[in-house]
């Protein structure tokens, strides 16, 4: 039987993790015998088809451990006389010294689950985040042997302290990231930076084809505002708001976002306080197949990412690449990875995060400038197409995994 890799993710399915879904897709193509870890059960209403076609098992893990105390207890009693119990139990308790939350204590809980209920023939471990499902696959390695490797996108690394990002750097197998930015950190922090490569999320071209040629040769009035994110603060979208209440008043436009999101009623209360109730399409969260026509609706795509108080950020948000698949014009900030994206006034537009003026201002030009939205359509169109492709990017991540993983 071909070894399994056990991927570890914090919840499953997300309409938010697209690429997550993509990539164990594309595994599972390639033949690769896998098995999901869910640290939390569903919350999302709806699927993507693409969580359709993945036909891997799921292991949901206790999500709080006082839910399934008897489970947790069980898995102890398996897992203490594994030679690496005691190893991994010291590094929780010294990772707890440093960080006295109920999350770490919960990682640990977690592990001993997974220790203990490892689909037979695991021989990997690949997390994806490097926060909480990194914790619990480190625990998990060095309580079961198993290698361990991550992929580490946002959040998990802006977040994360840097004592444990150098501890995880120096115990992981390997590590990908998805922007330069991000490598670029990771790289200072790693005891072998060696471990650290860039891996693009890329987008699979077969499900963000060419959009159809008549996409936005009509002149549309009024000129369709498109943003896709989920309502919290590094996405921007209050900023976005205080810009949209400052374009001159003979532009006729409508503004539609997609997503749901621990902010959306604050952002549907300020944008009635700010006159704009009758002007705005709130959606909620939307399947792929709905997003995608979406982006062929609308005339320019913003999204005014900024750098959150807690130091999360974006990397770069698969929502632009999608976007710009679709000869959609953008505009967002200079932060983080996005400039390898969207190259000001050549593949996109830019301004500098937390300012409504200036974005005001570039959304104006742009919907103003039909010729203009055009050019950087097609030119964000090209630069998808010849940097981020999905298949260039998996296989990269498939290279990295022992071949006994991989090839039957």
């Amino acid at each position: 039987m071909q070894p399994s890799i056990a991927i570890i993710v914090k919840g499953y399915p997300r309409l938010s993790e697209t690429f997550v879904a993509q990539e164990i897709h594309a595994f599972e193509q390639r033949g690769m015998n896998l098995s999901i870890v869910s640290l939390r059960l569903p919350t999302d209403k709806t699927t993507h088809s693409i969580h359709q076609d993945i036909h891997a098992p799921v292991l949901y893990l206790p999500e709080y451990l006082y839910q399934q105390p008897f489970r947790v207890l069980r898995a102890w009693w398996k897992v203490r006389r594994m030679d690496g119990y005691k190893t991994s139990r010291s590094a929780f308790l010294a990772d707890l010294v440093k960080d006295r939350t109920a999350n770490r204590i919960r990682r640990f809980g977690q592990a001993l689950v997974l220790s203990a209920e490892l689909p037979a023939g695991t021989e990997f471990l690949y997390a994806h985040f490097l926060h909480t499902p990194g914790s619990v696959a480190r625990y998990t390695s060095l309580i079961t042997g198993i290698p361990w490797s991550c992929s580490a996108h946002a959040k998990d690394i802006w977040t994360t302290p840097a004592w444990e990002k150098t501890q995880k750097l120096g115990e992981c197998a390997w590590l990908v990231s998805c922007t330069a930015a991000n490598v670029e950190h990771l790289k200072s922090l790693a005891p072998h930076p060696d471990k650290v490569s860039l891996v693009y999320h890329g987008l699979d071209f077969s499900r963000f084809h060419e959009p159809p040629s008549t996409a936005r040769n009509k002149e549309t009035q009024p000129l369709y505002i498109l943003s896709v994110g989920r309502a919290v603060e590094k996405k921007g979208f209050s900023d976005l708001l205080e810009a949209l209440t400052r374009l001159p008043r003979n532009i006729n436009w409508h503004f539609v976002h997609i997503g749901g999101g621990q902010d959306i009623m604050k952002l549907r209360r300020k944008a009635e306080s700010l006159g704009l109730t009758e002007k705005i399409d709130w959606r909620g969260p939307q399947s792929n197949e709905h997003v995608l026509n979406a982006y062929r609706e609308a005339d320019i795509f913003v999204l005014p990412c900024q750098i959150a108080e807690d130091g999360d950020r974006d990397g770069i948000p698969n929502v632009l690449l999608e976007a710009q698949s679709q000869k959609l014009p953008c505009i967002s900030t200079d932060i983080s990875g996005i400039p390898e994206l969207v190259e000001n006034n050549v593949t996109g537009l830019l301004v500098k995060q937390r300012d409504p003026n200036e974005l005001a201002l570039a959304i104006e030009k742009l919907l103003t400038d039909a010729s203009l939205r055009s050019r950087l359509g097609q030119a964000g169109y090209e630069r998808v197409r010849e940097r981020f492709s999905f298949i260039d990017s998996v296989e990269q991540i498939i290279n990295q995994f022992p071949k006994r993983c991989v090839e039957r």
